[in-house]
């Protein structure tokens, strides 16, 4: 492992994803959400991505010079097309926008369309609970988990966040994929050429399997059994049906190069308190609920994990493993 600063390290990642063919917005937009996640402790989602996304431009899975524009606005609504570029910026547009809306109309809906990977989910929120606003995202990603009682996988692994904010503290985060663990725990287990706990996958055959190499021809199984399936089509159907973005199904996996551009969608839903029953009453009944979790031994609120990191890195650096940070500065150059 090499310790690098914070800002070294988005400083490396902006040089490596310009020198793959990214704008210098999409690269530092980009740059700035991956160490987040890294900072955090959100490895699979942090620096690491930088060569794949940088191999994605290259085999033209993804336009990094792309430019995102705001499509359509109605009422609380807006929907966002991301033009198959990097998935930052126009989330990070759709975020922007969807905030002043919410001011003036108490709520918005802000839905991107033809995008790609948007990293950790929770990162988009960060601005929302700045601002004093609940927030929603969620976004499918390549098929990977199968309708209930069926063998073929049609739905990504889908993460919801949430985030809450609070008085005086750092906010509620949460943040979940929706399949019962990550493809990549299979895609190491299969290559340490170790059995895997039966409930983590199925097989081609929509069958239990502890074999992951059978588990990654097949699907992973949802968080929750039933429920979790039923969560992943709801998710699949708000970041789609209402854009035109490609299901699940429809977009190749992130794994793979080639392959087509994913045009999957992204969905916010923000809420501002002082719209409804008042910032303070929002403030007190929020804490009243974290005071009543935190006077039970052995809770830890969402979010409290990765925002220490976070405070750590800031004042350690990062500790990144030693192949992704040569990767990085193969690809700066």
């Amino acid at each position: 492992m090499a310790q690098i600063s914070i800002a070294d390290a988005e400083a490396l990642a902006t040089r490596a994803l310009e020198s793959a063919g990214a704008s210098s917005v999409a690269a530092a937009a980009t740059a700035r959400a991956l160490v987040y996640a890294e900072a955090q402790g959100t490895v699979s989602h942090g620096l690491s991505r930088v060569a794949q996304y940088a191999g994605h431009m290259g085999a033209g899975r993804v336009n990094g010079q792309a430019t995102p524009a705001i499509r359509r606005e109605h009422g609380a609504t807006l929907v966002v097309d991301a033009a198959d570029g990097l998935a930052f910026p126009a989330c990070a547009l759709a975020i922007g926008r969807a905030i002043e809306m919410a001011r003036a109309q108490g709520v918005a809906v802000a839905a991107v369309t033809n995008s790609y990977h948007f990293g950790a989910a929770i990162y988009h929120l960060e601005a929302v609970a700045a601002a004093g606003m609940v927030g929603l995202a969620f976004s499918n990603s390549p098929a990977a988990i199968n309708a209930w009682g069926g063998k073929r996988p049609l739905f990504g692994t889908n993460p919801i966040a949430a985030i809450f904010p609070r008085r005086d503290s750092e906010p509620l985060a949460i943040d979940l994929a929706l399949s019962e663990v990550a493809r990549g725990k299979l895609m190491v287990a299969a290559k340490e050429g170790k059995a895997i706990p039966e409930g983590w996958a199925l097989d081609e055959n929509g069958r239990p399997t502890t074999d992951p190499a059978r588990g990654l021809k097949g699907s992973m199984a949802p968080a929750g059994g039933v429920k979790g399936a039923m969560l992943a089509l709801t998710v699949e159907l708000l970041v789609t049906a209402f854009t035109g973005a490609h299901f699940g199904f429809e977009a190749d996996s992130f794994f793979e190069v080639p392959g087509n551009m994913p045009k999957i969608g992204q969905l916010f839903l923000l809420i501002d308190p002082a719209a409804m029953g008042g910032g303070e009453v929002f403030a007190e009944r929020v804490e009243t609920l974290v005071a009543a979790m935190l006077a039970d031994d052995g809770v830890r609120l969402p979010g409290a994990r990765r925002y220490a990191l976070a405070r750590k890195a800031a004042s350690d650096g990062l500790h990144v493993a030693d192949a992704t940070l040569a990767q990085m500065r193969n690809l700066a150059g």
